[in-house]
């Protein structure tokens, strides 16, 4: 850590921006307290999302291809949704997993949780390990969903991010919570 100590920045006033769907935007006026300049911070608020690194007793890994509004490309990436209110990350990562893939777990593991973006967002992302998934059902998708399901083995998977292939940073960031990602390194 640094020996210079960052003091957060006073926040003078808050006014609601537009209401983008799956996340609301927040103007703040805030002061820097190094040397008093103010200015008008943007922040995203979005609820917690979770992802979910799930295995098949077989040690596959479970994973999902949609495509994605941002990049227009269709990415490989681990189940993950939006925890919807009154429900707990574990709930969510349940749910997700069924609806996604049509998998089920009764073996759940917290590995972390990360700041999605903190440069202006408020959430968090968290990550689940589901051990001994077996496919139990259809999948429950939402009317702007188009999941195709993929089971891979490790070494597939390691070769899909080194061509490239999956590239999303929270599917990348779960998977390192659980495996051991240097190159030649996968355990």
């Amino acid at each position: 850590m640094s020996a210079n100590r960052i003091n957060p920045w006073n926040t003078l006033g808050s006014k609601q921006g537009p209401d983008l769907k799956l996340f609301r935007s927040r103007f703040d006026q805030v002061e820097n307290p190094r040397n008093g300049m103010r200015m008008e911070a943007v922040v995203i608020e979005s609820e917690d999302w979770v992802n979910v690194v799930a295995l098949t007793p077989e040690k596959k890994i479970i994973l999902v291809e949609q495509f994605r509004f941002g990049t227009g490309k269709v990415s490989l990436e681990v189940p993950a949704g939006v925890v919807d209110p009154g429900e707990s990350p574990l709930e969510t990562a349940r749910r997700e997993l069924l609806e996604e893939t049509g998998y089920h777990s009764d073996n759940w593991t917290a590995v972390g949780r990360v700041e999605s973006n903190p440069a202006f967002m408020n959430n968090e992302c968290h990550f689940w390990l589901a051990t001994d998934a077996v496919r139990t059902g259809e999948q429950s998708l939402d009317e702007g969903e188009d999941i195709a399901v993929a089971e891979l083995t490790r070494d597939e998977l390691q070769s899909a991010i080194e061509r490239g292939e999956m590239r999303n940073s929270l599917s990348l960031l779960a998977l390192a919570r659980v495996f051991d990602m240097r190159a030649g390194e996968w355990q």
